[in-house]
């Protein structure tokens, strides 16, 4: 007897993964929150798989079967939570252009930028602060900066565009100097060394993602600011060449 025809229109169910899918996939979970963990508090080159494997009481040998080695799996390790605070910024930066009718301000889109990254960090619970230690290491290193390249470059992006209507007149050398300064600020605050714990006699901790967010878009607006529209300001009143 020939096979029912589906309804027009009708969708098909999505298949359910098998027990060996769903068992695959928690053990790639497991293995990807102790290389997190591990690679944040020891570095790159300062953890073998086999310490990965010891870590969560398994056979090294298992995690070849799931990464051909390190690399691929700090690979796996940055991509995984890059796609999320990717999407959120996006999706924030979009809301701001939006809410502003096409007229983005500095200070309005670096909160996009910056506060939607500090709130994962300060309320996802410690794996994503294991995260933002990753970011401060691959910002320090030449392989670390290929990672960012291929992770992050269209949410840096997104917000250059943002900056470039925020500030008339603006050169993208002024706003990429500016990114850069930005960037290696939330990198070293990520990276929570403790430094600014000592340095401020307490008065500062380096958890305390609340006082960063209080702080950081403010400051680096008013950079942005000075920088931008006091070089465009020069440009306008210098006599062009040949004059």
């Amino acid at each position: 007897m020939p096979a029912k025809a589906a309804a027009p229109g009708a969708t098909k169910k999505p298949r359910k993964p098998s027990v060996k899918e769903q068992q695959r996939a928690e053990k790639m979970e497991q293995i990807l929150d102790a290389a997190e963990r591990l690679f944040a508090l020891h570095g790159l080159y300062n953890v073998t798989l086999k310490d990965i494997a010891t870590d969560i009481g398994v056979h090294h040998t298992l995690l070849n079967y799931y990464f051909s080695d390190k690399d691929k799996l700090f690979d796996a390790v940055v991509a995984r939570r890059a796609r999320e605070t990717s999407g959120r910024r996006m999706q924030a930066m979009d809301a701001h252009e939006t809410e502003t009718g096409g007229n983005p301000t500095v200070e309005g889109s670096l909160r996009a930028f910056l506060d939607t990254d500090l709130d994962l960090y300060s309320q996802g619970g410690e794996s994503w602060k294991y995260y933002g230690m990753i970011g401060g290491q691959l910002s320090n290193t030449p392989y670390g900066a290929e990672l960012m390249d291929q992770n992050f470059d269209p949410v840096v992006l997104r917000l250059i565009a943002l900056l470039r209507k925020a500030i008339p007149g603006s050169t993208d050398e002024d706003l990429f100097w500016g990114y850069h300064f930005v960037t290696g600020a939330l990198m070293l605050t990520l990276s929570r060394t403790g430094r600014i714990d000592r340095l401020s006699g307490g008065v500062c901790s380096s958890d305390d993602f609340e006082s960063v967010k209080d702080r950081m878009a403010r400051f680096m607006a008013a950079g942005f600011r000075e920088i931008c529209e006091e070089r465009a300001q020069e440009r306008a009143h210098s006599p062009a060449d040949g004059s």
